[in-house]
């Protein structure tokens, strides 16, 4: 499954029946595409109007949106992701696409700066080629993450997708195809993980974003910093959803951590994943979770009312059980699921585990999948303490009934995003990104344009007196 040393194959973890097949690019077919994209960079792109730009970003968001389903459909096909959500993320990479489309040309406005030059000032210009590695996970959002402030901005796009998604890559490139783009502005690359290092070497690639693990992550970033590259590196999460005593809509706080916690079958990196909650309440929000969770449905991605499709591969699926069972002969409570899905598809139950410890498997290593591992803190010092406890630092949220007290407590979580009363997202208009093992820089809002530009600075002589 995923690729051979010839093919990337997707398989539909629902039926386990094959997808789609695509033949990798071979060393000559890899350096015509990194060329063809230089030169659409020199002989084209970088010399369009911010105009033009944004006229051709807003026909792809429409091309995508007037044909949904022939572009959600391969995601609920090749990854498992309902069909409901899949239509969603769609919108949402258009949303992106608009968004730049729309601000792109303000946030790289030249800003004029006063110094001893009759006119100085700063401008963005973008880099040239820029390469895009992305996961199977959000297949179409996590690629516009990238492509349109990259776009946006002037650059060049090389997408290299996940070898379980290549259907969707292919439809990514045809949206742009028929919006009218020009030839080689934004290509696809069908390569193995091996064949990363050459290419991210080669002189023409000026910029690398990677959305992985942060063991591909320390690899990527490695051989870029080598290279003396701009990387942008969105890795992965534990986040801490902190529940505080004095949350005054304890239902609220429940469904939007069960939300966070399910939406996608729980394959997000941002997804609620270590539920830390203070004693007094704990109980009760565990009897919360549980009503939530059970009302759920697992089922065929495809069906209009299924809310949990399967998890797109089966080593995953065994890897969550290891998970689950080691935490349990730690110590954990199970309260809901951990067993073994009979039947159809690649099927991880919604699973909730209490009296987690610090130390146990669920809360040091990423679960990428339905389970909630549940804390409980004496006060809100703790809270903060086990929240910071872990190698990642991607999002985070807090519920509290005191907003002020909330905003100086997210002061002192050490991720890269904080929602106070609500779900961890990533939104076009805000920059997202981590710190420790989950990345470096940022996308989207107008500093994820900025990471892949040039930023001149010009001074205009002479001299004042």
């Amino acid at each position: 499954m995923g690729y051979s040393t010839t093919h990337f194959k997707s398989i539909n973890p629902y039926t386990q029946e094959d997808v789609y097949e695509v033949k990798m690019h071979d060393t000559q077919e890899t350096t015509e595409i990194l060329q063809n994209a230089q030169e659409a960079f020199c002989n084209e792109w970088q010399d369009t109007t911010y105009e033009q730009r944004a006229k051709l970003l807003n026909a792809v968001a429409k091309q995508m949106k007037d044909n949904l389903d022939y572009y959600a459909l391969p995601m609920t096909e090749e990854m498992g992701k309902p069909i409901n959500e899949a239509r969603g993320e769609v919108k949402k990479a258009a949303l992106a696409a608009e968004h730049y489309a729309e601000f792109g040309e303000d946030y790289l406005k030249t800003e004029y700066l006063e110094s001893d030059a009759t006119e100085s000032y700063v401008q963005y210009l973008p880099l040239g080629v820029t390469l895009g590695i992305l996961p199977w996970n959000a297949p179409f959002w996590l690629a516009f993450r990238y492509l349109a402030p990259a776009l946006m901005s002037g650059n060049t796009c090389i997408m290299k997708h996940d070898s379980h998604t290549p259907l969707c890559a292919i439809r990514i490139i045809e949206a742009f195809q028929k919006a009218g783009f020009p030839k080689n502005v934004v290509q696809n690359l069908v390569v193995g993980h091996s064949s990363l290092e050459t290419i991210i070497r080669n002189p023409i690639v000026k910029g690398i974003s990677l959305t992985g693990s942060s063991k591909a992550g320390t690899s990527v970033g490695a051989i870029a910093g080598s290279e003396i590259k701009p990387v942008v590196l969105e890795l992965g999460g534990s986040d801490p959803a902190i529940i505080l005593k004095d949350t005054q809509d304890l239902e609220k706080a429940a469904d939007i951590i069960t939300l966070s916690r399910y939406i996608n079958a729980g394959q997000s990196c941002i997804a609620a994943k270590r539920i830390i909650v203070e004693e007094p309440i704990y109980e009760k929000f565990i009897e919360l979770l549980k009503q939530r969770f059970e009302k759920l449905k697992l089922g065929d991605p495809k069906d209009e009312t299924t809310t949990i499709g399967p998890i797109a591969r089966k080593e995953l699926v065994d890897q969550m059980h290891e998970q689950v069972d080691k935490s349990v002969a730690a110590g954990a409570r199970l309260i809901l699921g951990g067993q073994r899905y009979e039947g159809k598809g690649f099927f991880f139950p919604l699973t909730i585990l209490a009296d987690v410890e610090p130390g146990m498997v669920v809360s040091c290593q990423e679960t990428f999948g339905p389970i909630a591992a549940i804390i409980k803190v004496k006060d809100e010092k703790e809270a903060i303490k086990v929240a910071n406890d872990t190698e990642y630092g991607l999002g985070g949220s807090i519920w509290t009934g005191d907003t002020q007290k909330g905003k100086e407590l997210a002061k002192k979580i050490v991720t890269g995003q904080v929602s106070i009363n609500g779900i961890v997202k990533s939104d076009p208009r805000l920059p997202s990104g981590g710190v420790k093992k989950s990345g470096i820089g940022k996308e989207l809002g107008p500093h994820g344009i900025k990471m892949f530009v040039n930023t001149q600075q010009v001074w205009v002589g002479p001299a004042k007196g």
